[in-house]
């Protein structure tokens, strides 16, 4: 069987967590050797940034790098829908499908964050998610989610049939933290000194919650030996997360870089006293299983799917700072415990068995599902 794979959203290093879960799912897929012919059809620049999917997968390019949405949605519906007429099965990643193109589709949405904060959307792309999402759903042979948390949202806000939605999990790559960058290596180039690693990769989006920690940073966890390392992009909290900063008085504790490689991130991982994530909604929350799998205890909200993928492989709280007050003292006296919940944890999400999850979504929409 045919499968295009329609990963055009996919610019490299610039929609977050759902490339890396894309390109896990077909290094999963090749580990296990699927038994499907697949064709990735990608924006220009996707095999230099993902040679190792080059290297595994027939991969064509646009002519253009579709990082506006509108020379996206053209392309999909002209180059992507004559390139894939004659394939089995279109897998689309970006949570919607194209107007035209193969009627046989899988489609893949990562979250339903829209439903739930329409507040820390854009006008333009709120009305693009309102008008795209519940029309792709209707019109899907099939639809994939990363958490049951998700899947269970769209069932229940958009009537559809739970037979026709599956899970596929995240997944981690065997050699994971294998290349990490040393600890003296990056306390000389963050200047971190001696001091004990908080570390929070997300993007500055409201959702990711970044005051609540910082708010923790200057009171229960005022020990001036503690820093927050809070790696990831530019998003729409970055200013009010620096006036909080400034507000608080912690500019020299409270460290901002940016985004970084995945050598660095699995470095300031596996060195940090805790991962903290007290984000709003995750649609998965792959930082905290990739804390988990490289042996750093993970403090993280109670909410969205975070409990689900955490399970008891980490603290999973309320969004209370007298309940979070604690927190430090804990993992400080449970460590050896965490991680090890937290390896046996990571163990279900591999990316071998996130390729097995997707093998079954794929068999149930070419109807070859025993």
């Amino acid at each position: 069987m045919k499968i295009a794979v329609n990963m055009l959203w996919c610019v490299p290093g610039r929609v977050g967590g759902s490339e890396e879960y894309f390109v896990r799912q077909l290094s999963g897929l090749n580990e296990i050797a699927a038994p499907f012919d697949i064709t990735v059809f990608a924006p220009l620049g996707f095999s230099d940034a993902h040679p190792e999917i080059a290297q595994s997968f027939r991969v064509v390019e646009s002519t253009h790098s579709c990082e506006r949405r509108e020379v996206r949605v053209v392309t999909e519906n002209t180059w992507l829908a004559k390139q894939t007429e004659k394939f089995d099965l279109v897998h689309h990643g970006g949570g919607t499908i194209p107007s035209r193109g193969n009627n046989k589709t899988l489609l893949t949405i990562h979250d339903a964050q829209y439903l739930t904060y329409p507040e820390y959307f854009g006008a333009v792309k709120l009305a693009y998610l309102r008008n795209r999402v519940p029309s792709a759903l209707r019109r899907a042979t099939a639809v994939a989610t990363p958490s049951e948390y998700v899947r269970k949202t769209l069932i229940d806000s958009f009537d559809v049939p739970a037979e026709k939605i599956s899970v596929v999990r995240h997944g981690v790559l065997p050699h994971i933290g294998q290349g990490a960058t040393s600890e003296i290596e990056l306390r000389n180039k963050f200047g971190l000194g001696n001091s004990r690693i908080l570390f929070m990769p997300a993007i500055t989006h409201p959702h990711k919650n970044h005051e609540f920690v910082l708010r923790m940073l200057a009171s229960a966890w005022k020990d001036s030996s503690i820093k927050l390392v809070m790696a990831g992009g530019v998003g729409l909290g970055e200013t009010r997360v620096n006036e909080v900063i400034s507000e608080l008085g912690l500019g020299d504790r409270a460290l901002r870089i940016g985004r970084v490689d995945a050598a660095d991130r699995d470095g300031l991982i596996k060195m940090s006293v805790a991962l903290v994530f007290p984000s709003l909604y995750e649609g998965f929350g792959a930082p905290a299983l990739e804390a988990m799998a490289l042996g750093t205890p993970v403090i993280a909200s109670n909410c969205a799917s975070l409990p689900e993928v955490i399970g008891d492989g980490g603290l999973v709280l309320p969004l209370e700072e007298a309940v979070w007050a604690g927190a430090l003292t804990e993992v400080h006296a449970r460590r050896d415990e965490l991680v090890r919940r937290g390896h046996a944890r990571a163990d279900l999400f591999t990316a071998a068995n996130s390729a097995q999850d997707l093998c079954r979504a794929y068999e149930y929409a070419l109807g070859t599902a025993s």
